[in-house]
């Protein structure tokens, strides 16, 4: 099922928390909603839910399949939510769990017993805790209760699944393990689905298309790729992984950045915009030797060599702390160590410009 959004704005008294948020997600995929808190993602989601209704102004519309849903009530929109807490019934068992949604509908909706139990069995299967149907919730680790909260949700056939900060109550490798299960399980049953999540790693591993959130608006949508490698603006830049900062000056399309001895390129010239240039850590490269692309000049303060790459943390003559992610070969390659003299250099960056004057 297609989901449209146009023009979405909620407020709560005075506080907006959604602004005019134009939204479109397509047939079976995978959306994640990305943003910190307070950024309006999981109003958006209750929104789409019917859990909330936007603001009275005439301009808010939501669509399923082009149907408008607007004042629809939840139990209409045919919509599985899948709480952060879980929100199991503690005095059921999994398996009554699961049932729950399938035995409360409308009489004429009703299966039979026999038609129930298939279909509990079948999602039991799909969520890998077969064994598991006679347990009670209490008894189970924090992801399968989470597993079993999906299953409950996917029992009634919804055309739309959400999921608010589904993993968010669980430690880092269980999250890990279960982000690549609901994608695996998405890939089966392909439901159209938006996941709410502050949680970066989570929404470039899991989603089809990533969307950031701030301050109720959308900032960029795209896939994982494009967000990351080419944000829209600093701030998508800066959430969506580390960021060094370096400040320079516009001069029409030249940039000027900082010298390695922490002094602009023309010294004591004011000129053109004041301009950030956010770099990736992995964008950027340290040498021994000072060279004509060397921006900074530092002292080394920490190696750290556990992981795939080698972070030095650096500090500038301007004060400036940098963090450099350097390959394992290239670092043996330097051989340096804390306090030793350093240049760092670029490789890549993405510029944004920014008129300090205003």
């Amino acid at each position: 099922m297609n989901i449209a959004l146009e023009n979405v704005t909620k407020t709560f008294g005075t506080f907006r928390a959604l602004q005019d948020v134009c939204l479109d997600v397509k047939d079976g995929e995978l959306l994640a909603l990305l943003g910190p808190s307070g950024s309006g993602k999981t109003t958006l989601l209750r929104i789409i839910a019917g859990l909330d209704v936007p603001d009275h102004d005439g301009k808010s519309v939501i669509r399923f399949d082009g149907k408008q849903v607007d004042w629809s009530a939840a139990q209409q929109r045919l919509v599985g939510f899948v709480f952060q807490h879980y929100a199991l019934f503690r005095t059921m068992t999994v398996f009554e769990n699961i049932a729950f949604g399938l035995r409360v509908g409308p009489r004429e909706m009703r299966g039979s017993e026999a038609d129930i139990r298939k279909k509990v069995n079948d999602l039991l299967s799909l969520i890998q805790l077969e064994s598991m149907a006679d347990r009670y919730p209490s008894q189970l680790s924090g992801g399968q209760r989470q597993r079993v909260a999906l299953a409950r949700a996917l029992a009634i056939e919804p055309k739309i699944l959400l999921l608010d900060e589904p993993f968010g109550a669980l430690d880092a490798k269980v999250r890990q393990g279960l982000r690549r299960w609901l994608r695996r399980l998405h890939d089966e049953i392909h439901v159209t689905s938006v996941l709410v999540t502050h949680d970066q790693e989570e929404a470039l591993e899991v989603a089809d298309r990533v969307v950031i959130m701030n301050a109720g608006r959308v900032e960029q949508a795209g896939t994982p790729d494009e967000v990351f490698h080419s944000p829209a603006s600093a701030f998508v830049m800066d959430f969506l992984g580390n960021v060094n900062l370096f400040h320079a000056r516009m001069d029409g399309d030249a940039v000027r950045p900082a010298r390695a001895d922490g002094a602009s390129a023309a010294e004591g010239e004011a000129t053109g915009k004041a301009a950030r240039i956010l770099v990736r850590p992995h964008d950027l490269d340290i040498s021994v030797v000072e060279n004509g692309s060397s921006m900074l000049r530092a002292r080394v303060l920490r190696i750290q060599t556990a992981g795939s790459t080698v972070k030095v943390a650096v500090i500038g003559d301007s004060g400036e702390n940098v963090v450099v992610e350097i390959p394992h070969e290239r670092f043996r390659e330097l051989g340096i160590a804390r306090d030793d003299l350093v240049f760092v250099s670029l490789k890549d960056s993405s510029l944004f410009v920014e008129d300090y004057s205003i």
